[in-house]
């Protein structure tokens, strides 16, 4: 069965031709090929305004991104061959790069446009998936993904958890539902030598955020003996981390009363419990009571919600993350590690630096930068796809200010 044509407007071939998967709707010449009554989720052809062929993409015309690449192949398409050949192949060269990078089945195993399967997220827990789909198109192909994840890994269960917002944007139903197997309310994962429960029914996201794991490890090399103060913890992970690694104490914050549930059972399971402190409220409360009790800590870890989810959103989002950076810093002991994150794709990691530097500067103190840290292998960047390259975490020794 041949595939509808979506015409693109003259110019605008020029960056999905350079690897860019994504065609924003007003890229599209809507007099060629209206997308009034396209149905959400059609593969249809893309050629540009000289009818040259660009690839095959999903398309949905009630999202902003109306189209998103899934082949550059001039080839008839179906959810068949689908399933039968791209994403088989897929899923291994995904899987491929994990397996090489982590010795642990305890990963971000499909990371959307950087994997070439725009609109998917799987996260791998030992024996359980949990999937994540923000397209129209891959709602469309959920039987088919499922199957081909059942094939290539055997999992006990796979988990849809799909009641995030991205789903919103593509006008797509909420919903949590086990597509195959048994899936617990708690999955177990080890993260850098730690063990976590993570819940993956009711957490954030999947259950739980691997995209920091790499900086987590390295915070590990400067916690041994430390005083440690996780805010916006989750579940934990900075921080138990960091008490297995040999920290003398923690306190975490964070505004979900579950949140900081679990992080007393997730330091149970790691043996460390005498050694936390959790703490249920908003940030900046939390922090502003901790200053005026005098305490201090030797690392202050800032990992905060994405700020700056819109460009809208960059003024507003930009002081947040000066405000929090500046209540941190008050807590840091001279001398002590400040790590400073962001999950914000807007916020440019110059600009962190910057507020980190000014910050301290502020008051009165000097911040230099020791480490840098990003993505790790099972968030790999493409590097024609700005959108995939979004986490940034600034580690920096706070002293005072040389006179």
């Amino acid at each position: 069965m041949s595939l509808a044509t979506l015409y693109l407007n003259p110019q605008k071939d020029r960056r999905v031709k350079r690897g860019h998967l994504w065609i924003y709707s007003n890229e599209v010449d809507t007099k060629r090929s209206p997308l009034k009554g396209i149905e959400p989720g059609i593969a249809m052809r893309v050629v540009n305004a000289r009818d040259q062929f660009i690839g095959v993409a999903l398309v949905n015309p009630a999202s902003l991104i109306c189209a998103r690449l899934i082949s550059r192949q001039d080839a008839p398409f179906s959810a068949a061959d689908f399933a039968a050949n791209l994403l088989p192949q897929r899923l291994q060269s995904a899987l491929g790069v994990r397996d090489a990078a982590f010795s642990e089945p305890y990963y971000r195993l499909i990371f959307g446009d950087s994997d070439f399967l725009p609109g998917l997220v799987v996260d791998r827990f030992g024996d359980y998936l949990v999937v994540q789909i923000a397209s129209a198109g891959m709602e469309n192909l959920r039987a088919e993904i499922v199957e081909a994840l059942v094939t290539l890994l055997s999992p006990k269960g796979v988990l849809l958890a799909n009641e995030h917002s991205a789903r919103s944007l593509e006008g797509l139903p909420l919903y949590t539902e086990v597509a195959y197997g048994e899936v617990p309310e708690q999955v177990p994962l080890i993260e850098n030598g730690a063990h976590f429960l993570a819940p993956v029914r009711t957490g954030q996201k999947t259950g739980w955020f691997y995209d920091h794991r790499m900086a987590r490890a390295q915070l590990q090399s400067w916690a041994k003996g430390a005083r440690v103060l996780d805010v916006f913890s989750y579940i934990g992970g900075w921080g138990i981390e960091a008490l297995v690694a040999g920290a003398e104490s923690l306190v975490c914050v964070d505004a979900s009363q579950s949140a900081v549930d679990a992080v007393y059972a997730n330091a149970a399971l790691n043996s460390v419990e005498d050694r936390v402190e959790a703490i249920a409220g908003k940030a900046i409360d939390v922090l502003k009571q901790l200053i005026a009790q005098g305490r201090q800590f030797d690392v202050v870890v800032l990992d905060p919600p994405a700020f700056i989810k819109r460009r809208k959103d960059q003024q507003a989002g930009e002081a947040a993350y000066r405000h929090i950076n500046e209540l941190g810093l008050q807590l840091l002991a001279d001398g002590g590690l400040l790590v400073s994150a962001s999950c914000s794709m807007h916020l440019a990691e110059q600009t962190l630096i910057e507020i980190v530097h000014a910050s301290a500067w502020k008051r009165g103190r000097d911040a230099r930068i020791i480490q840098r840290m990003g993505q790790g292998p099972d968030h790999p960047t493409h590097p024609a796809i700005v959108e995939t390259n979004y986490l940034k975490a600034i580690f920096a020794r706070v002293t005072t200010r040389p006179s």
